[in-house]
């Protein structure tokens, strides 16, 4: 559900577009003075920003610049705001988003909640809350407290040894070059992992996690989600839900407040090309077809697929090699689908993780009824499925994809053989979820470009915060925010709350690794002697 026609409507009337430059897209020195046509100077004399896409990272960029004050407009190539596809649930590292909330007031999380893995076969792992269960180091919380129905404590321990790579890998621009030349699967059968572990829960995981086979995935990203979401704390892999659509919970009552607050929105804007000041080489304008919104700084906080489109229509875009770098990147391809059954079936865990159905495809299932304020009473079930690496199901019809979704069902929890599916939605997002393949780091942009009032925010963006998925999108969209603040210089920097600290015995073995790099790079003989 999207804004209504009378929010749509309130927010259209802050902002009448510019007309579009007859001349085209560059602007002379006697166009950049010469009067604008909208209001007289001393109307507004604040600074402007306008900031591109209303997703996690949009609306925390737009959110921190109107409480600096800054005359803000959000524009949203949709009509509405939409959560960004990616790892679903809201993790327990997940500090700055839990942060917003709070500030807002919005109260609509379950409590945590366990989850469980399926295989073809059935249940293969039940995963506890974590923080309810005594504190153990990492990684052993995570390898003992799992109910593991089918996998011997031997393979288990086959991953201790990939701690090494954990270790090295600090989130560096140095450890993410290294570690994204090699596939997530070369990663593992590296460091010793078995076969068994491999096929039975990792493959799975990255899957789910990175949207892609393990052989279609960087090792860097593969380091960075695990020991996020896995390996830092034992407590990080607990997740709570939102009781109801994120949409409608929380990011459309937070882009309302805003225009409340003088957020000028407008919905079903397609950024086209860019108008870029030749004296002083910053972009002045943004084109949306024939309209022009111009600022003072501006934020792209946008999806890979998104920015690709931009760039191929815009010759100010193309004149930068950073962003024609952006074309080598890749999305994939996800199909949600939301089923409502003729009885009840009882579904033993709320979140559930599956792979082994079909060749390159993971997905995952979620029972509504245990989750959604709005289905606790519904008499028969209903759950959301979503499925990962999907393009070979997108050409399907929507009842060709319901029909393998509930034999996907059916492997898992047997009841499902039984029921009739009453109503059904599937909705199919084409290249909506970053691809993180080995080699892609290189293409990634940084939160400042080459336009010195351009900034960047989003899950695909370099940082260095060491968050991921929504998390990382919306502190890459305070990092924009501060950016454009710093550059502006006006208003306060945004407060960011960093990732937990490694544990001590992780920082301990950091810090030696660090010295024996130092060393290695002195002496180069040194790997001689070890």
């Amino acid at each position: 559900m999207w804004a209504s026609s009378s929010t749509v409507f309130t927010a259209a009337r802050f902002l009448a577009p510019v007309p579009r430059p007859r001349h085209g897209y560059r602007r002379t020195r006697a166009e950049v003075s010469a009067p604008s046509s909208g209001p007289a100077p001393h109307a507004d004399s604040r600074k402007k920003v306008v900031v591109v896409g209303a997703g996690w990272a949009g609306l925390a960029s737009a959110h921190h610049l109107c409480k600096q004050g800054f005359d803000v407009t959000l524009l949203e190539s949709g009509s509405g705001p939409a959560e960004e596809i990616g790892i679903r649930g809201f993790w327990r590292p997940y500090r700055n988003i839990f942060s917003v909330t709070d500030e807002l007031g919005i109260q609509c999380f379950t409590n945590w909640m366990s989850s469980a893995l399926y295989s073809p076969e059935g249940m293969e792992v039940k995963f506890p809350v974590f923080q309810d269960l005594p504190w153990l180091p990492t990684p052993f919380g995570a390898l003992l407290y799992p109910d593991f129905l089918n996998l011997p404590l031997v393979d288990r321990l086959t991953s201790v040894p990939l701690i090494s790579a954990v270790v090295d890998f600090d989130n560096t621009d140095t450890a993410w070059r290294r570690y994204d030349t090699m596939t997530s699967r070369e990663l593992l059968k590296q460091y010793g992992c078995s076969e068994r572990l491999f096929r039975e829960v990792f493959e799975s995981f990255l899957h789910v996690g990175l949207f892609a086979p393990a052989e279609q995935c960087s090792a860097a990203a593969t380091l960075g989600m695990l020991y996020y979401y896995i390996l830092s704390h034992q407590q990080n892999f607990d997740v709570a839900w939102c009781r109801g659509a994120v949409e409608e919970k929380i990011l459309l009552p937070w882009l309302e407040s805003m225009i409340l607050n003088g957020l000028k929105f407008w919905e079903n804007k397609r950024v086209t090309d860019f108008i870029i000041n030749e004296d002083t080489g910053c972009i002045s304008g943004l084109v949306c077809g024939q309209e022009v919104y111009k600022a003072d700084a501006f934020v792209l906080a946008v999806g890979i697929s998104t920015i690709q489109s931009t760039i191929l229509s815009s010759p100010v875009l193309q004149s930068r090699q950073e962003f024609l770098s952006v074309l080598n990147l890749a999305a994939i391809d996800v199909i949600s689908v939301k089923l409502w059954f003729d009885r009840k079936v009882k579904v033993p865990n709320a979140v559930n993780i599956c792979f082994g159905s079909e060749d390159s495809i993971s997905w995952t299932f979620f029972d509504l009824n245990s989750i959604y304020d709005g289905y606790q009473g519904e008499p028969a079930t209903v759950l959301e499925a979503e499925i990962y690496y999907a393009n070979q199901l997108l050409p399907l019809t929507d009842e060709q994809i319901v029909k393998k979704v509930v034999a996907y069902l059916s492997g898992c929890v047997q009841e499902f053989k039984e029921a009739i599916v009453m109503q059904q939605n599937v909705v199919r997002h084409s290249k909506s979820a970053t691809h993180f393949f080995p080699g892609s780091y290189k293409h990634m942009l940084r939160g400042s470009t080459t336009f010195p009032n351009l900034f960047m925010a989003g899950d695909w963006i370099v940082t260095r915060h060491g968050s991921w998925s929504k998390e990382k999108a919306y502190v890459t969209g305070l990092e924009a925010a501060n950016r454009a603040v710093d550059y502006l210089g006006e208003g306060e920097f945004a407060k960011i709350i960093a990732v937990e600290e490694d544990e001590p015995h992780i920082q301990s073995l950091r810090s030696l690794n660090r010295r024996v790099n130092e060393i290695r790079t002195q002496i180069p003989s040194f790997d001689f002697f070890l």
